[in-house]
């Protein structure tokens, strides 16, 4: 079966760490004897250090083989490219903490090609989720890599755990003409960006959107509309972008979650966009490879 032809492009456009060029190839990966198979002096293994990439000479993502991999490793099989398959390592831990504390990690996803990116990203996510879930979340016991990386067995009580996709919304609020954007602490200087949560159990999008903008700025959504996901791997979410409208304006901070939210009007939105990595800005506005700026960008074009 050949690789499925991906969807049209969101409306926003091409989005970071989307697109990947692999063919998943499930029917491989859930069947131990053609996986054998494909284990050969033509596999391609994704060479990383840690979690971070690994780059060749032209700024690309650095291949290896089968040899250059510890015989003891557990490796996951990330699908087929070129109709070779492609694995990558588990490494012995997992990592913490936002893309922009990690200067390797940042670095590589402003210089990796979009293919390169998408591979990189769904690959340190899967690794990642392996290298923190080697042990039973029912038992405690040890568990075992299967399917290809794509499950873990636990061979004491039985249980079967799958590599997880944590759902976070990420929303555009608008009032006549404005956004709403807000810092957290954590935020590089003078930097903002559209509100974002977790998706709680028991939810709906919508809903998730209406809590969190109440939480976070004390404002009561009235409209909500999905616009386009991301694949984010710091460590494994999906960030799922929506725009919604409100008609009240006065805000009340969660000091908790953020550091300052204010309405900019759409003249300060395009200077910051175009203005991104300078200081003319009135702020600096989110870097290219977060979904957030491919909302900005839609929102100053959806009424042109």
């Amino acid at each position: 079966m050949s690789h499925p032809a991906h969807p049209e492009l969101p409306r926003t456009g091409p989005i970071a760490f989307a697109g990947s060029p692999i063919d998943r190839a499930d029917l491989i990966r859930v069947d131990p004897d053609k996986l054998a198979g494909y284990m050969n002096w033509r596999a391609k293994v994704l060479l990383l250090d840690g979690l971070l990439p690994q780059m060749d000479d032209a700024g690309g993502l650095l291949w290896g083989t089968l040899a250059d991999i510890d015989p003891e490793a557990e490796l996951v099989f990330l699908g087929l490219l070129d109709e070779k398959a492609c694995f990558v390592a588990v490494p012995g831990e997992g990592a913490t903490g936002p893309a922009y504390a990690m200067p390797r990690a940042w670095q590589a996803i402003q210089q990796l090609s979009p293919p390169d990116l998408a591979i990189y990203g769904g690959a340190r996510s899967l690794v990642d989720w392996h290298a923190r879930h080697k042990f039973c979340a029912k038992c405690g016991s040890p568990t075992k890599l299967a399917k290809g990386g794509w499950q873990r067995n636990c061979e004491n009580c039985g249980a079967q755990h799958f590599p997880r996709t944590d759902p976070v919304t990420i929303m555009l609020v608008e009032n006549e003409g404005r956004l709403l954007l807000g810092r957290q602490p954590r935020f590089p200087p003078r930097s903002f960006s559209a509100l974002a949560g977790f998706v709680e159990p028991g939810e709906t999008i919508e809903e998730a959107v209406a809590r969190e903008v109440w939480e976070e700025a004390g404002l009561r959504v009235r409209y909500v509309e999905y616009i386009a996901t991301q694949p984010w791997p710091f460590p494994s979410q999906l960030m799922i972008g929506c725009y919604s409208q409100t008609d009240e304006t006065e805000i009340t901070l969660d000091v908790e979650e953020l550091e300052e939210a204010r309405w900019f009007t759409r003249e300060d939105v395009q200077h910051a966009m175009d203005t991104i990595g300078s200081e003319e800005g009135p702020f600096n506005a989110p870097p290219p490879a977060a979904i957030a700026h491919s909302l900005l960008k839609w929102w100053l074009e959806k009424d042109k």
